[in-house]
């Protein structure tokens, strides 16, 4: 089960990022313009290429990438010696913050800006909490036993 769920956001979570997560507006009869994770980050690229680097590291690779080492280790194709960088890119995914700060970017708005969710936004939450559920339902590796001194 574990597996599959993980199989299935590694599908999902890239037509998430794809998917229209607002539209947003300044004056709502001009038209909306529908807003993605990877727009925005195209737009960012333009914009501020260091700020672009961090975002994309933090809020796309290293979710994703932590989402394909849970696989390997679901197949036990990840070395015991890995689980120290899994945990480390578990710490790094930052999808959950990336997530509450787009909520608040909805329910504040900016300014005068007309902000509406849209479906890409509760595709992407549901591909964040399952991920995080998964991060937490993770077996964890147990210590060692102590050995007896002779």
């Amino acid at each position: 089960m574990r597996r599959w769920a993980i199989i299935a956001l590694l599908i999902l979570c890239p037509i998430a990022w794809a998917a229209p997560l607002m539209r947003a507006a300044i004056l709502p009869i001009f038209g909306m313009r529908e807003i993605s994770i990877l727009s925005g980050l195209a737009e960012l690229w333009r914009s501020d290429i260091w700020l672009a680097a961090v975002v994309t590291l933090f809020a796309i690779l290293a979710p994703y990438g932590k989402l394909l080492a849970m696989l390997a280790q679901t197949y036990g194709r990840l070395p015991a010696r890995a689980a120290p960088a899994l945990q480390l890119a578990s710490k790094l995914a930052m999808a959950d913050i990336f997530l509450i700060a787009l909520y608040i970017v909805i329910a504040k708005g900016a300014g005068h800006v007309t902000v509406q969710a849209a479906w890409g936004l509760y595709l992407f939450t549901g591909c964040v909490l399952a991920s995080l559920a998964l991060s937490l339902a993770q077996p964890r590796p147990l210590p060692p036993l102590a050995q007896p001194r002779p």
